[in-house]
């Protein structure tokens, strides 16, 4: 399968994240750039450009677009989600993410490992999410779906 070269978020209208959450992005960013999977399925009979590829990440009114060119700047494809079926999830996660980063600070370490337990599990689940809403679209592995969604997290807390 192919891969992300290059993410890009468009995040210029948006508030001063967190120190955590710039912290989140930075790993996120590291972890995506170290390894991913993500190609286009064919879709009808149209030619598929291959990767690797250039993801832009933005809200659009309301909408999560993903815009997606080959390395020679080629647009590929471009996706615009609806946020509703992230909303709920996106929000379970910002909590437990608080509740885990106050945890560190004062709580032993038998505590902070089940609330990351939790965190780690609604991470999946917008992991999944992400998956379920790009099926058709593009093809990535769970990993790659849980940085992405750690991303659409960054763009949200804005949004």
């Amino acid at each position: 399968m192919s891969h992300i070269a290059q993410i890009e978020l468009d995040d210029a209208n948006l508030p001063t994240p967190t120190p955590e959450i710039q912290q989140e992005r930075r790993v996120a960013l590291f972890d995506l750039m170290e390894q991913n999977t993500f190609s286009l399925p064919k879709r009808d009979d149209r030619e598929v450009p291959e990767g690797p590829y250039n993801v832009g990440l933005s809200i659009r009114e309301k909408r999560l677009v993903f815009h997606v060119k080959t390395i020679t700047d080629r647009t590929a494809a471009e996706f615009h989600l609806s946020l509703s079926p992230f909303r709920q999830v996106v929000k379970d996660y910002f909590q437990i993410c608080e509740s885990y980063f106050d945890a560190v600070k004062t709580l032993p370490p038998s505590q902070i490992e089940t609330i990351d337990m939790a965190r780690r599990g609604i991470h999946n689940e917008g992991a999944r999410i992400l998956q379920e809403r790009l099926d058709g679209k593009a093809d990535l592995d769970s990993d790659t779906a849980r940085r992405l969604f750690t991303l659409i997290c960054v763009l949200h807390f804005g949004g």
